[in-house]
């Protein structure tokens, strides 16, 4: 089945190829300047650090809807080992086989595809089983650091959690800015709380996946109208699952990283910060969410840090 004119129609006006020469790889996270890290540290007033990734654990967000994509499974492949001989410093050494998008993570630019082509135009099938991302690989986006601003839609609303049919839309991101008193601006990582991931933490992972709230079709344009680098958020799926159009899978995802090239991340455990920034009556900080640099990486875990 084809994609829909709607989604042609949104892909051709948040359409970002080329913006940064036919070389760029890294989409958005060009708009994160030098200018803008130094304003993003100056939102730092009291130095209190919320840290927003979930444990990374066998009993994890996953279920096994999505082949492949493993819950961490943690091996001990050495324990008090005395590597150079009786009575010598011993060591402990660990290893871990999991998905790169388990748990707390960014999608790279390569995580996505529609009609044969990735972000800037390039072939999908440069994505290969043995090389991975040929380009835009989760290693190209190197540093990522920036002014955050949460959207804390639920509380906006007064609400605990949005409803699992809930998809929020740019009139529910304009309410939550207005809210926080917060203007988003260009380079700004957005994190939009919908409240979802208490379901996770409260040991419901299925009902957590599915249904739930998330970020509409219509999103992408807002995002592109401010200039956000990058946007994540407290659910499996990011954007409303079930679809709110029918047969319509995953649109925001190819409409965000294959069309704008803009960074997503999911299962970000926004609880405590949500509650840091209520206190404080401030919704902006600086926030750490450094990609580890698998080359070639589709995605990538991350533990990311609010500093307020």
């Amino acid at each position: 089945m084809s994609l829909p004119a709607e989604f042609h129609d949104i892909a051709n006006r948040v359409n970002n190829w080329g913006r940064w020469g036919a070389e760029d790889e890294r989409g958005t996270l060009n708009l994160i300047t030098d200018d803008v890290v130094r304003a993003a540290a100056a939102e730092v007033r009291s130095g209190h650090r919320v840290p927003l990734a979930l444990p990374l654990k066998e009993d994890g967000v996953q279920t096994g809807l999505i082949p492949g994509r493993v819950n961490p499974l943690h091996t001990m492949v050495q324990i008090n080992h005395e590597l150079f001989g009786p009575g010598t410093v011993a060591t402990s050494d660990d290893a871990v086989t999991m998905g790169l998008q388990t748990a707390t993570h960014w999608d790279a630019l390569t995580h996505a595809s529609h009609s044969g082509r990735i972000y800037n135009g390039r072939p999908a099938d440069s994505i290969t089983a043995h090389a991975g991302a040929r380009f835009s690989g989760i290693d190209k986006a190197r540093h990522v650091v920036s002014r955050g601003v949460l959207l804390d839609v639920a509380r906006a609303k007064g609400l605990e959690r949005l409803p699992g049919d809930r998809a929020v839309t740019p009139e529910d991101l304009d309410e939550a800015a207005e809210f926080g008193g917060v203007a988003v601006r260009s380079g700004d990582i957005v994190l939009v709380r919908t409240g979802q991931i208490q379901v996770y933490l409260a040991g419901d992972k299925h009902a957590y996946g599915h249904p739930s709230p998330g970020l509409s079709l219509r999103t992408p344009e807002w995002f592109h109208a401010r200039d956000v680098a990058a946007v994540a958020n407290d659910t499996l799926t990011f954007e409303i699952f079930p679809p709110e159009t029918e047969n319509l899978w995953l649109p925001v995802h190819a409409l965000d990283l294959v069309e704008m090239g803009m960074l997503q991340g999911q299962n970000w455990d926004l609880e405590k910060l949500s509650t840091a920034c209520a206190e404080v009556s401030r919704y902006a900080f600086l926030l750490s969410a450094m990609p580890e640099p698998f080359v070639g990486g589709t995605g990538t875990p991350v533990a990311p840090v609010a500093v307020l």
